[in-house]
Order: C-alpha cells, then sequence, then structure tokens
C-alpha cells in the first residue's frame, strides 16, 4: 500500500512507539516514519523494534510536507516546541499532550496555526484506543485526514469542535482506563471477600468487563437497555444496582468525572501561563 505521507515523531515513548507500530501494520513503510529523541536509548529502541531512521536533533529528522506528532509529556511540551525548530505553517503539528491548549502551542512555535490537538489513550498501545481530536480553524479536510490516519493506526477517533470539550475528553477516555482497571479490581476483591479463590475472582472480574464491553460495543441497544435485560424484578442483579441507587454511586461518579476535567481545565492554565 503506498499512503503519501510522511511522518516525524518528537518524542519516543510509549504512545509514539503505540502510534509507530499502528501506522506500520496499516501499510506504512518504515522510510515513511522517523523519531526524534535526545535519548540514545529511546533512539536504539525504536530503531530496533521499528527499523526506522531515529535522530537527535529534529532538523536531521524533516522531510518537506512531513507531518509532525509531538509526543512528549506536558511539562516538556514548551521546550520540545521551540526545539522542533518549525517554521510557521510549513507542515501539520498533532499534539497529544493532555492540558495543552492549542493557543500556547501556537505562541510557542511563534504563530503556527496547522495545529491538531490530539487525546488518545492508553489502550492505544494495544491498538484499541480511542481518541478525541480538535483541530484550529487553519486545518484543511485533507490535513484533518492525515490526522485521523496517524491517531487512527491505534484505534477510533472523535472529532471534537470545541477546544475546551478536551478537559472533558480527557476526563472520560483520557482518563477512563484508569477507573475501569479500578472497577475490575474493586470487583474481584469483592468476590474474594465472599470467599472465590484469588485467581478465579480475578479471571471471573476481568472476563465479564472484557465480554460487556463487547457486547455493548457489537449491539444496536443502548449500555442501559442491556442494563435492564440482565435486571430481572426481584433478581439478584436488582438487589445490587438497588444498593448502588442507595449510596448514589451515579452520582459520586459525575462528581470524580467532574474533579477530573477541572484538574486538566487547572493543569491547562498554568501551562498556558509558562
Amino acid at each position: 500500500m503506498n499512503i503519501p505521507m510522511n511522518v516525524v515523531f518528537i518524542g519516543g515513548g510509549n504512545m509514539a512507539d503505540a502510534l509507530i507500530g499502528g501506522l506500520l501494520a496499516s501499510g506504512f513503510s518504515a522510510n515513511q516514519l522517523r523519531a526524534v529523541d535526545v535519548s540514545g536509548d529511546a533512539r536504539r529502541r525504536l530503531a530496533d523494534k521499528h527499523r526506522i531512521a531515529c535522530f537527535d536533533t529534529p532538523q536531521k529528522a524533516y522531510r518537506p510536507g512531513d507531518a509532525i506528532v509531538l509526543a512528549v509529556k506536558p511539562q516538556q511540551m514548551q521546550e520540545a516546541a521551540r526545539f522542533s525548530g518549525l517554521k510557521p505553517n510549513a507542515n501539520l503539528v498533532i499534539s497529544i499532550a493532555a492540558g495543552v491548549s492549542l493557543g500556547s502551542l501556537a505562541r510557542w512555535l511563534g504563530g503556527h496555526a496547522k495545529l491538531v490537538r490530539a487525546m488518545p489513550n492508553t489502550p492505544a498501545l494495544i491498538g484499541a484506543g480511542v481518541t478525541g481530536l480538535y483541530a484550529l480553524p487553519g486545518v484543511s479536510e485533507a490535513e484533518k485526514k492525515q490526522a485521523e490516519t496517524i491517531l487512527g493506526a491505534v484505534g477510533r477517533t472523535v472529532w471534537i469542535q470545541e477546544e475546551s470539550l478536551m478537559d472533558a475528553v480527557t476526563a472520560v477516555s483520557g482518563s477512563g482506563p484508569a477507573y475501569v482497571f479500578w472497577f475490575i479490581e474493586q470487583l474481584a476483591n469483592a468476590g474474594e471477600s465472599l470467599g472465590l479463590p484469588s485467581e478465579v475472582s480475578r479471571k471471573l472480574a476481568l472476563e465479564t468487563v472484557l465480554g460487556s464491553a463487547k457486547l455493548a460495543a457489537q449491539s444496536a441497544d443502548s449500555p442501559a437497555l442491556l442494563r435492564e435485560r440482565v435486571t430481572s424484578k426481584g433478581g439478584t442483579t436488582e438487589a445490587a444496582l438497588t444498593a448502588f441507587d442507595q449510596q448514589k454511586l451515579a452520582e459520586r461518579f459525575m462528581r470524580a468525572i467532574e474533579a477530573a476535567r477541572d484538574r486538566g481545565t487547572e493543569l491547562g492554565a498554568m501551562l498556558d501561563r509558562e
């Protein structure tokens, strides 16, 4: 497959690793992908694993028309943007750093307007992620397709129409895997407390969550309707859900998601002041 796009990753961590692997699996050739990292160990790891060219400075990696993925931690983004040496609007730039606004990134890049903000999540590491995307008005439809292709290599993508909603995306899907892991942990612990062997309880909890998610994904019915079908009048499931209602778990969960969103907003504001 001939895909007419070259991509340079600035930052060679886990997410860059996952995206490179996903792009190669989706039909990109190794010579279309390059990575930049100041760490020699990171460069060697990516080069050995994916057989791509890796560099210690961005200027050695760039080719005309490259899409640039800034794959560094939020607190490193300002330095990485300045380190990149990009000319304003010469390239599509995609940021995968949580909380970093495109206004700040544009300022750090000297007025760059071809910017996409992306919020992938950790299931991307196994090709099962979901990414929220937001683009500045200066990004063309063709460039949006490029961003979809890059992030779509590790899962599904969703476009968000207002950048302010990216903090909600972070709270729901960016942090979401941790909530699911926590629920699996609690379900397994509960089974063990009720007398099940540890490994048996863990397997029951894990496979239940995995199977339920697959069923919800493949069904045309809403999760609410699927839940109702499991809940027999006067049965065991109803007893548990009634206890959830009595403890106001839905309200507490909503407050937790709001706390995650608000913290994302706070962190973004702190970065914006830098």
